[in-house]
């Protein structure tokens, strides 16, 4: 019997998960800004808390991010409980005041933030996100992680329930990702915020591509592309920055590398990518608004793609 890897997008990955914790967790508690079948953020077993319903684990919060956001940090403050809810990621500028507080009180609220990049698609650029992530990653003691496939998306989960103390942010596709992770372990490879995803084959590594979300399979399509040229390439995911700070200087080394060739990519903003590949390397990603089209037309149009990726190391090898 054949399985068939699932190439969910990370928000219904997301909902699959939450299929397995809510029945064992009953402290965590959801709802949505009137984006619950957009965010995936219910599950059928779960009831609406209302007027008459109490014993409900779910809120329609209605078109009103910030008001989620911070009754979500009043329930987190309460005690017993643990929030989650969900909106599209641009919209997360709405929730930042309240973000804040949650990062300032340390309390665990989850922000579960879908159509996360240009790969939402024809909506345009109302509703791409671009400075977003940049923003979020400026807030002391957020979490932010944006899973790569099925198996990240579960294990940042996972963080945010259990693994670090204070909010966290969940940023998601709209768009189907592949699934990249291909062996079994029992440790979370997450939890470090990168780790080395694809090692180099035929020697040590001449090249380095760092990526977040979507663009990690883009990174391993460059890294097998550039391995078939006899240039020994490995790929890091990297779902959480604040996480990755955490760590010794021992490990952040080991990651980071020193290879000739470093090239980051992620379908956003560019700020802050220097910490990995430095004042020499190469930052493919969004530095203007995005455009309503279909997400694959889009990556193209922006440069986002396997073919840039392959060229910008080829380019810093040839200097």
């Amino acid at each position: 019997m054949i399985k068939l890897k699932p190439d969910w997008a990370t928000r219904v990955a997301s909902q699959k998960t939450l299929e397995k914790l809510l029945p064992v967790l009953p402290e965590l508690t959801g709802g949505s800004a009137d984006l619950t079948g957009s965010n995936g953020t219910k599950i059928d077993s779960q009831e609406i808390i209302s007027a008459g319903n109490y014993g409900g684990r779910y809120i329609h919060y209605g078109v009103r991010e910030h008001a989620m956001a911070a009754i979500m940090n009043g329930l987190s403050l309460h005690g017993g409980i643990i929030p989650y809810g969900g909106t599209f990621l641009v919209f997360s500028d709405y929730c930042r005041p309240a973000i804040r507080l949650s990062a300032l009180m340390s309390q665990k609220v989850i922000y579960v933030m879908t159509h996360d990049s240009i790969g939402l698609g024809e909506d345009g650029p109302t509703h791409q996100p671009v400075e977003h992530l940049a923003s979020l990653r400026a807030i002391p003691n957020v979490n932010i992680m944006r899973p790569a496939d099925a198996i990240e998306t579960a294990e940042c989960w996972q963080l945010a329930i259990d693994g670090f103390q204070g909010p966290s942010i969940l940023a998601l596709t709209r768009q189907g990702l592949p699934l990249l992770r291909e062996s079994h372990t029992d440790e979370n490879l997450c939890k470090k915020g990168a780790y080395e995803l694809r090692a180099a084959k035929g020697g040590s590594a001449k090249a380095v591509i760092f990526a977040t979300g979507s663009e990690v399979s883009l990174a391993i399509e460059a890294r097998d592309l550039l391995q078939s040229d006899n240039i020994p390439t490995r790929v890091v995911s990297v779902p959480s920055w604040e996480l990755f700070n955490q760590q010794n200087e021992s490990y952040k080394q080991t990651i980071l590398g020193d290879e000739e060739a470093r090239v980051a990519v992620e379908a956003a903003n560019s700020m802050g990518w220097e910490s990995f590949i430095g004042l020499s390397g190469i930052m493919i990603g969004m530095d203007s608004f995005g455009a309503s089209a279909p997400a694959k037309d889009l990556y193209n149009h922006f440069g986002i793609t396997t073919e840039k990726v392959v060229s910008a190391i080829r380019k810093q090898l040839n200097n």
